[in-house]
């Protein structure tokens, strides 16, 4: 049986669980055409390519995403609470994608299960954080058309702002670049 591969797709692979992040098709001469796979793994985010002929025959998993509220960081990992169950899961590094500072104390979150097991975090691609501190202008860096200063968020994340965003604003920050997007109004 053939499943068609579509990106997104969860698949069971020598004992892995993998999320297709993209593929293509690739031809050479007059050989037929290959199909190239990237995956990325659910448990430590390491990527990895294959061809569709090593991948078949294709495992798709069964998976669910359950909303999760984050409750502390306990050593290395960071404990969530199942908002439906109250049960606790601890959730590594690995699985966090480089998330961590953005997490709130108290804040829900989308977290993937595959066989009861939590796997993989699922932050927002934007995030709203409040401006502890920023920078004087005079130490603004930039064009006369987009002069940035720097400015430090509520976890602690250093990001370039527009002059007019002081202390205390809210702003919208991209999780995946860790760039200042647009502010809250």
């Amino acid at each position: 049986m053939n499943i068609p591969i579509k990106r997104g797709m969860i698949i069971r692979h020598q004992n892995h669980i993998y999320t297709i992040a993209d593929f293509q098709e690739r031809h050479t001469g007059k050989q037929r055409p290959t199909v190239h796979v990237l995956l990325r793994d659910l448990r430590d985010g390491r990527q990895v390519d294959r061809t569709l002929d090593e991948l078949e025959p294709i495992q798709e998993v069964q998976h669910a995403l359950r909303a999760m509220q984050y409750l502390y960081a306990k050593g290395d990992a960071h404990v969530f609470m199942d908002s439906a169950t109250f049960e606790e899961f601890d959730l590594a590094a690995p699985q966090l994608h480089g998330c961590e500072p953005f997490l709130k104390e108290g804040e829900e979150y989308r977290v993937l299960f595959v066989d009861g097991t939590p796997l993989s975090l699922e932050m927002p691609e934007i995030v709203r954080l409040q401006v502890r501190e920023t920078a004087a202008p005079s130490h603004a860096v930039g064009h006369a058309a987009s002069v940035l200063k720097e400015a430090t968020l509520e976890n602690d994340l250093l990001v370039r702002v527009p002059l007019f965003i002081k202390m205390g604003d809210t702003i919208r920050v991209d999780t995946r670049t860790r760039a200042y997007v647009g502010k809250e109004t």
